[in-house]
């Protein structure tokens, strides 16, 4: 199973589609592999410790508990201006670069210069986000691969229990969107740098189930073939059979610049649910 990037409103959304399709009969968690990219890697960590009702409800209870106490209109204000602004930024680095390795040098020196503070206090703080999110600190038995892009060379980073990084860190690196995040002597940016669902990772699986909270949607080029579709192509090439679950077109609202609004969070969700309990049959028959 892979779960893409997308926000505090694709999380959620990710685990209303795994609660949606537990609650009509199928588990999909206890998949042989779970490749998890930025939001997706916190709903990838979470689901291999809790169950995805218990998640659900919890996003339904709390939209995001971990958010600082501001109020909410300035606090949501605030963080999708810095959303818009981000996109810009990389918008035009993307038209700047030359290929793909090009775009993530160039999207680590952005983040570089994007300092976490002289006494590291953002890192801090974005740390114990991430924790909060959790529901165990340590990597789950089953094999999870979390990805990112190291900041310095733009050489992408996968992370597993065999790493010797911790989970916290792991998943904290591939949602790390503004400044680098430091794990050691080493700085990382967002997973989705790698390729927006990373799911040539699952090659050699001979079912692959994706879900992609940005619907396959790619910003860049697409002869980089950073796209969904041709993750796809490749997998079916090697011999994986491949089923897509993207969010309605009539939610997509919920999602882009909206993605970091945490008061979405449920209606996110909501609809993730209903669209698993709609597809359940659907993924069934491919999933057994």
């Amino acid at each position: 199973m892979v779960l893409g990037g997308g926000g505090s409103t694709g999380n959620a959304w990710l685990i209303g589609v795994l609660a949606g399709l537990s609650e009509a009969g199928l588990d999909v968690t206890d998949a042989d592999l779970i490749v998890g990219t930025s939001a997706g890697s916190t709903a990838a960590a979470q689901v291999r410790k809790a169950s995805p009702a218990d998640l659900y409800a919890a996003v339904l209870a709390a939209p995001d508990p971990a958010r600082p106490a501001t109020p909410q209109s300035e606090s949501v204000r605030v963080a999708t201006g810095r959303v818009v602004d981000q996109l810009e930024r990389t918008a035009k680095i993307i038209a700047a670069a030359q290929d793909p390795a090009d775009m993530r040098r160039r999207m680590g020196a952005l983040a570089l210069e994007r300092d976490a503070g002289p006494d590291g206090a953002a890192h801090t703080r974005w740390r114990a986000v991430v924790a909060g999110r959790l529901p165990s600190q340590g990597w789950p038995d089953r094999r999870l691969l979390i990805t990112a892009v190291d900041a310095v060379t733009g050489e992408p980073a996968v992370f597993d229990r065999d790493s010797g990084v911790e989970l916290v860190d792991a998943v904290a690196a591939s949602c790390s969107s503004g400044f680098a995040y430091a794990i050691g002597t080493s700085r990382y940016i967002d997973g989705g740098y790698r390729r927006n669902e990373n799911a040539d990772l699952a090659a050699g699986y001979r079912r692959v189930l994706v879900l992609s909270p940005f619907g396959g949607r790619t910003r860049h080029p697409l002869e980089w073939r950073m796209q969904l579709a041709a993750q796809v192509d490749e997998l079916r090439a090697g011999g994986s059979t491949v089923e897509t679950v993207f969010p309605d077109s009539s939610v997509e609202h919920l999602f882009g610049a909206n993605a970091v609004d945490y008061t979405l969070r449920p209606a996110a969700a909501r609809a993730g649910h209903s669209q698993g309990t709609a597809l359940a049959g659907r993924v069934a028959a491919f999933w057994r």
